[in-house]
């Protein structure tokens, strides 16, 4: 396994591995180490034959706050701007950059199975859509959120939750923004199961994580390709539209009074502009 992680730990009982995010941001927040590890995590787990399946999982109280926007702002900050062609590109590398690392998660052979505990928001709905089951303990929440900060969701929600939780429920939460309690994932389908408390679910992941290693692993895997093969192209032709859409029409005063009321503590006062 990948030596000297920084935002990632990775720990294998049996045919089952862990992922751990870390952080190091507040709340398990996706900053540059974590986009450059994930890959390199689940790619090796993938080429391992020893691993049947995979739980992932949050240190801490959290799941993940999302995107760590303070870590990640400086490579951004050329678009704020109105930038030109040139920063619109690197952008827009940026962005399929930053999907390609959640994809990961999604091409993984072996099934991989989110426990998820307290707040799971933006980008953190982004990494447990690219899982294959979703578990959550009872103080879980979650929300794209997105749209709040003036972005259109362009890391997978958008592209995977249509086919985890319905056309209007996506809808729903991709326009509002609002934040929904694990008992409301149950029941539009975003978790399979709610359990009382992180330990609860963790131990839950596990169980369910084994009787799928117990299984022939080249059959289910065979099973994940199958119901993968109509999907994964639709997903990845959405993911390839919205980054040239971000790429050209983030930059905007929305943009920058979301990141400066953020920094303020306030609420935002959007213009369409």
């Amino acid at each position: 396994m990948a030596d000297n992680l920084v935002s990632l730990q990775v720990e294998q009982s049996g045919h089952v591995a862990e992922v751990t995010l870390l952080g190091p941001g507040k709340g398990n927040a996706m900053g540059p180490d974590f986009w450059r590890e994930l890959p390199v995590v689940f790619r090796e787990l993938d080429a391992d034959p020893d691993v049947r399946a995979v739980v992932l999982t949050g240190s801490g109280k959290h799941f993940s706050y999302g995107l760590d926007l303070p870590a990640m702002m400086g490579s951004w900050g050329e678009l704020l701007g109105g930038a030109l062609a040139g920063p619109r590109t690197r952008f827009l590398d940026e962005i399929r950059r930053l999907q390609d690392s959640v994809t990961a998660v999604a091409d993984c052979r072996k099934p991989v199975v989110a426990a998820v505990s307290g707040w799971c928001v933006g980008g953190g709905v982004d990494l447990i859509s690219a899982a294959d089951i979703r578990l959550a303990s009872a103080d879980a929440k979650f929300s794209v959120r997105e749209v709040k900060v003036a972005i259109v969701a362009d890391i997978g929600s958008l592209q995977r939750l249509r086919g985890i939780i319905g056309e209007g429920h996506l809808r729903e939460l991709a326009y509002t923004g609002k934040d929904i309690d694990a008992a409301r994932a149950e029941k539009i389908g975003l978790v399979n199961d709610v359990h009382p408390d992180r330990d609860a679910v963790l131990a839950a992941a596990h169980e369910l994580a084994a009787g799928i290693a117990a299984n022939p692993p080249l059959v289910v895997q065979g099973v994940k390709d199958v119901l993968d093969h109509g999907r994964a192209p639709a997903v990845a032709d959405g993911l390839r539209y919205v980054s040239a859409w971000n790429a050209a029409f983030l930059p905007s005063k929305d943009l920058g009074e979301a990141v400066q009321a953020f920094l303020e503590r306030r609420d935002p006062e959007f213009t369409g502009e």
